[in-house]
């Protein structure tokens, strides 16, 4: 069985993304990954060439940002329906598959070919916070989400709002998925202060309707929820992750209390009492 692998990046040096692991590690389980590279004002374009792969396919494209939101969506769709093979994986620039996942995510894919009820694969989530050895576990920070899906036109699967999962028809129905023994590393929030900063200008352009946020990018507000990772992070991140280990300008404020916070501990103590997460948002249905 042959597998897509889809992506889609801009501006990835100036913005501090580890596109090139992203890449490298879905690479081993995929027969091809389309890159929707979208016009850049530094080397990403050379950065991804110098993976140097043939099963990379790039798509150099040019990005319209007055579309707001939609544009992730747009964008990730355009990829998409760029894929030659019946199933797609699916990674974000910040984003790095587990090597030790990496061929339980193709066996399953493999698996549920035969079930035309599965229309997705959902992995775990590892988000890591401000540095490569805190991660962020409360509800605000989906534990599992679609990272692998049935590319018949006939079905209509598409990216969902900004693109962080999918859902199917004009109805936006949830995908029908199962669940892969396999973790998806999200550095988004570990990326240097400067890309830090530099994020507020992309989310400007990207949710107009939300306003300037203001302050330090680089500094990031603490929160319920944030506790050590002790395990291991991908090989083909290694460097990247290294380099990300300590930076001055990057910090949390102090701990401190707000009322809403409340509802973090409440929900927190209801998971680990019962493993249920309540109130969490999901873009699937397990079958």
């Amino acid at each position: 069985m042959r597998i897509s692998g889809f992506t889609l990046v801009r501006d990835a040096v100036r913005l501090d993304f580890p596109v090139e692991a992203s890449i490298r590690s879905i690479l081993p389980v995929c027969d091809e990954v389309v890159v929707n590279l979208g016009r850049s004002r530094d080397e990403t374009l050379a950065l991804v060439r110098g993976i140097g792969d043939p099963r990379i396919r790039i798509l150099e494209t040019d990005w319209d940002f007055s579309r707001g939101e939609s544009l992730l969506r747009d964008e990730t769709l355009r990829a998409m329906r760029a894929c030659r093979h019946p199933w797609g994986i699916y990674i974000q620039a910040d984003e790095v598959l587990h090597e030790r996942g990496a061929p339980r995510l193709r066996q399953a894919i493999e698996a549920a070919e035969a079930d035309p009820r599965v229309e997705g694969i959902v992995v775990r989530y590892r988000h890591l916070f401000a540095d490569p050895f805190t991660e962020a576990v409360n509800r605000r920070w989906y534990r599992r989400e679609v990272r692998a899906v049935r590319l018949d036109p006939r079905l209509d699967l598409h990216p969902y709002r900004d693109a962080q999962g999918f859902r199917v028809g004009p109805g936006d129905r949830k995908v029908r998925a199962r669940l892969a023994d396999a973790e998806m590393f999200h550095y988004g929030w570990t990326r240097a202060a400067f890309a830090l900063r530099g994020r507020a200008e992309v989310d400007r352009m990207l949710y107009p309707g939300r306003g300037a946020s203001g302050g330090d990018g680089a500094v990031l507000r603490w929160f319920p929820g944030l506790r050590p990772f002790t395990g291991s992070h991908p090989a083909v991140a290694a460097e990247w992750v290294a380099g990300h280990v300590h930076d001055p300008d990057r910090r949390v404020t102090p701990p401190s209390f707000e009322l809403e916070h409340l509802r973090f501990y409440a929900s927190d103590l209801i998971e680990r009492l019962t493993g249920v997460r309540v109130f969490e948002f999901r873009n699937y249905e397990l079958t």
